[in-house]
């Protein structure tokens, strides 16, 4: 068993943008569970301080070079469960408003990952693995080998890379080798760390790393095309035979509509249809639609930007407004497809509900009230609602790609197989015959959809396979250290 330290820009129950935050509160249990010791370290954000820094164990202090001045460095730790988490904390880079987003994050994040090697030194820690999640964390492998090569402490540790998502690359001017990340600039000139007249931190990752991984089988097969490429298709072609793609999950016992005290009425596959009717009921009420038990509800609960699909659904605008549903939305992102949805709202209340920015217990609601769960992604590294829709008997309609297509089994009316709905191509009119084709399963084919919904209660959502492929995943890195 391999002694794991896991580092992220971001982690569940601490903080929280996006998918990257639900793995990390997941996945370290779930491995800690096949008997690895898992540790994870993360920057100590404002909102963390402000909840937690009563309760935070004060561990070392050190200092590390940026921009050729030695910046002090505090570390903090908690256990959360059996997994210790450690934090970085510098008031000037981390305790802001928000986590990303700023001019400096480049320097700000090569603070981070200097922090966290020289940390181990510091605590005289030595893990058998690292495991860097996306670009905060890419150039970690690079600045070890290059930088420590003459250590044997370093020199011992084996270096995994997961890709959540390839689009948020890390790319910096080349002046921050030198200022920040101490390398040299034969890195820029041999192409190791070059990518497009700067440096890469996802590059450096991807081409470092012992191994690679992203969040699904599919999408590690999208990411070599030009297509999903995000122009590092190449480099990902280099690194193909040490390419994993390893599907999440959730946590089943965050995401139970059995004990879920988010939800009003409780449920599992015995009283699902009379219980998932009162949650519907009082949803509508909350948000103020139209109380109908028997209409379709459709909910959504997402980041609303180009990259979910929404372009879509704002080509086919009145034809929603003419379906036979009720329509839910949560989430906030391009103000575009914000105002979009306020006048759709504003022209069909009682209809359309549309819940700007997001709210986590509401998420929970619309999760056990929903009927079915739209979300039709351009592209989608694995997803982590669709997962959540089926844990509640929601039945997800999806576009057929990364996560998505491996998580969701189309409904076969033959032999009533499936546990949601698909469309293949990016398109606004595959969309919509979809969405026709549950609403009439929905309407006149009632026991088919009792049979889908109970298809996707009985999915394994949970963390355990996939611990169980990053156990044998560790064990081959292990094996030829």
């Amino acid at each position: 068993m391999a002694s794991i330290l896991m580092v992220a820009g971001e982690g569940l129950p601490f903080i929280k943008t996006g998918g990257l935050a639900d793995v990390i509160g997941s996945l370290p249990a779930a491995l800690t569970q096949q008997g690895h010791e898992v540790k994870v370290v993360m920057p100590l954000y404002r909102k963390i301080a402000e909840k937690y820094m009563d309760e935070l164990y004060f561990d070392c202090e050190f200092s590390v070079s940026i921009a050729y001045h030695e910046v002090p460095v505090r570390v903090y730790s908690k256990m959360e469960g059996d997994v210790c988490f450690f934090f970085i904390q510098h008031q000037g880079y981390f305790e802001r408003d928000t986590l990303y987003g700023y001019d400096d994050d480049g320097e700000r994040f090569a603070y981070f990952q200097k922090a966290v090697i020289e940390m181990l030194n510091q605590l005289n820690y030595w893990p058998n693995i690292i495991h860097c999640h996306d670009w905060h964390t890419g150039m970690i492998p690079c600045m070890v080998k290059e930088t420590h090569d003459n250590d044997a402490r370093y020199r011992s540790i084996r270096f995994v890379y997961t890709i959540h998502n390839l689009a948020y690359q890390g790319n910096f001017g080349p002046e921050m080798l030198d200022s920040c990340l101490g390398l040299p600039y034969y890195l820029l000139d041999n192409g190791n760390v070059r990518f497009d007249g700067g440096i890469s931190f996802m590059k450096s990752g991807i081409l470092y790393a012992d191994k690679v991984t992203t969040v699904s089988p599919t999408y590690a097969q999208e990411i070599l095309t030009p297509q999903y490429g995000e122009h590092l298709e190449a480099i990902l072609n280099m690194r193909k035979y040490d390419l994993w793609g390893i599907v999440n999950g959730i946590d089943i016992n965050l995401w139970n509509p059995k004990t879920d005290p988010e939800i009003p009425y409780h449920f599992d596959k015995v009283n699902i249809e009379k219980q998932k009717k009162q949650n519907k009921l009082a949803l509508q009420k909350e948000l103020g639609l139209k109380e109908d038990e028997n209409v379709m509800l459709v909910g959504c609960v997402s980041r609303l930007t180009w990259q979910k699909g929404f372009y879509l659904m704002m080509e086919q605008l009145d034809a929603l407004c003419a379906a036979p549903i009720q329509l839910v939305i949560l989430g906030s992102g391009e103000s575009q497809i914000e105002n979009k949805f306020r006048d759709l709202e504003n022209g069909n209340k009682g209809k359309i509900c549309f819940y700007y920015g997001y709210n986590e217990s509401l998420a929970h609601r619309i999760y056990a009230a929903s009927d079915l769960f739209l979300m039709p992604s351009l592209f989608e590294p694995c997803g982590i609602s669709q997962l959540c829709s089926m844990r509640y008997g929601t039945l997800p309609l999806v576009r057929e790609t990364g996560g998505l297509k491996d998580t969701v089994n189309p409904y076969n009316e033959y032999d009533k197989s499936g546990n949601g709905f698909s469309f293949e191509h990016y398109d606004s009119n595959e969309l919509m015959n979809t969405l026709y084709y549950a609403i009439d399963v929905y309407y006149n084919r009632k026991e088919d959809w009792k049979i889908l919904q109970t298809n996707a209660l009985n999915t394994d959502v949970s963390w355990a396979n996939s611990a169980k492929t990053y156990s044998l995943l560790y064990d081959e890195l292990m094996a030829n250290s």
